[in-house]
């Protein structure tokens, strides 16, 4: 399964125009993404909200993730604080890889997420340490402006369309498709008694990462198409509905 490291701002210092701050709102988009995750079959963990933005580089260069991607809001300050609007999507400009999820997401947001398509852009950038300083390929969306009010109400109003967007953005990068997962059901496993495929992708060509024994029950998140995305003990990815009988 494609991993990610979801990296959340720390920045409780940066405060909201119309109250909280950026971490806190940062956050909770991360917790909407979360449920999103699962069901499109994406792993993922979170930096330690305990530690700055040394700590979640140090923390994602230490596990092999596939993408790393950092959630911000933005301030203009000084004579323009207040006074910018927009999404902007940093990218490394020695990656291609980056840039395309960065473009990636650029459009997601144009497409109906972000009111003012005109305001959303993609930037490279060479100082940004979570973007040039990972392993993975990284991206850094500051998703809106904070000491504007309009966007602040957008992104306090919108975490969830947002996280929607997001998702699926990686979903689109790793080439998966994204699903909307509702709640969390249950099935049981039924073979010839032999064990239960789980893949990387929803294909029986894709790479087998688990195995469910017979009459197992395991947790199904999502639907794609002929495969349900499942997590048993531990292992998510996709196996064939044909031989999971919901309970």
């Amino acid at each position: 399964m494609p991993k990610v490291f979801l990296s959340p701002s720390t920045q409780e210092w940066n405060k909201y125009v119309n109250g909280g701050t950026e971490e806190q709102y940062m956050n909770i988009l991360a917790d909407y993404m979360e449920p999103l995750l699962q069901a499109s079959g994406i792993d993922y963990v979170r930096n330690d909200p305990a530690k700055n933005v040394l700590g979640a580089i140090d923390d994602s260069n230490a596990g092999q993730y596939d993408v790393h991607l950092a959630l911000h809001s933005n301030a203009a300050g000084g004579n323009y604080a207040g006074r910018i609007q927009g999404v902007d999507v940093y990218y490394s400009p020695y990656s291609e890889f980056s840039k395309k999820l960065a473009d990636i997401i650029a459009a997601n947001m144009k497409d109906g997420t972000y009111p003012d398509p005109s305001r959303v852009k993609t930037e490279p950038t060479t100082s940004l340490a979570e973007v040039n300083r990972t392993k993975a390929v990284s991206v850094l969306a500051e998703l809106g402006y904070h000491d504007n009010v309009t966007d602040a109400e957008w992104i306090k109003n919108n975490i969830p369309q947002i996280a929607e967007s997001l998702v699926k953005s990686l979903a689109d990068y790793f080439g998966i498709p994204f699903i909307n997962g509702g709640n969390v059901r249950y099935g049981t496993v039924v073979t010839d008694g032999s064990g239960l495929n789980i893949r990387e992708f929803p294909a029986s060509t894709a790479a087998v990462v688990g195995s469910i024994p017979a009459g197992a029950t395991v947790t199904v998140l999502g639907d794609a198409g002929d495969w349900y995305v499942v997590n048993y003990n531990g292992t998510r990815g996709y196996s064939s509905k044909q031989y999971i009988q919901m309970n």
